[in-house]
């Protein structure tokens, strides 16, 4: 059945209308699954699921590191802290994890002034909400940066993530649409 402009009106615009509702539903959802398509990782040339397991999807709602160790759980809340405009919250966090995962000291100093430039400078474009004391800490770690630097503000940050948007993100859209039986 198509649907007229005058009925769409009629009916209080496009958004209103069940069938473009559900066909704009679908489409976020396909688009959805082309995007963790995508980030899945196929480590064997068996081909794995890109559709997380009921398991896995309880384990997200346990906590948010549980989530943000699965590869399909970490791009979905990455996709909703975007949506929510926090994504620098996140960022931040996976720039430290790979910061801590360093391995050669030349590079941790590289790496720190980044992530400082980034996430911690004043007015920088990404900057993340840390008390002043956390941040002057920081600057002066930059002289000599060492695995950890980074902790205590990558602590505050993910407790902001697990208290503000993590709950969110359990409540999303996004979140049901991924758990939906019949998938995406």
């Amino acid at each position: 059945m198509e649907v007229t402009t005058a009925r769409l009106e009629r009916a209080g615009g496009r958004q209103h209308h069940p069938d473009v509702a559900t066909q704009t539903r679908r489409t976020s959802r396909c688009r959805l699954y082309v995007l963790l398509k995508k980030y899945t990782d196929v480590k064997s040339s068996r081909k794995k699921s890109a559709r997380p397991t009921q398991v896995e999807f309880e384990q997200w709602g346990q906590s948010l590191e549980k989530l943000l160790t699965h590869q399909i759980g970490l791009v979905a809340f990455k996709k909703f802290s975007k949506s929510e405009f926090c994504e620098e919250n996140i960022e931040f966090w996976l720039a430290c994890e790979d910061f801590r995962k360093t391995k050669r000291s030349e590079k941790l100093a590289i790496k720190a002034k980044h992530i400082y430039e980034e996430f911690i400078r004043k007015d920088s474009r990404k900057e993340v909400n840390l008390d002043f004391y956390t941040k002057e800490h920081l600057g002066q770690c930059l002289q000599r940066p060492s695995k950890n630097c980074f902790e205590e503000a990558q602590r505050r940050i993910f407790y902001l993530m697990e208290i503000s948007t993590y709950p969110r993100f359990l409540q999303s859209d996004l979140y049901h649409a991924l758990r939906a039986p019949e998938g995406l």
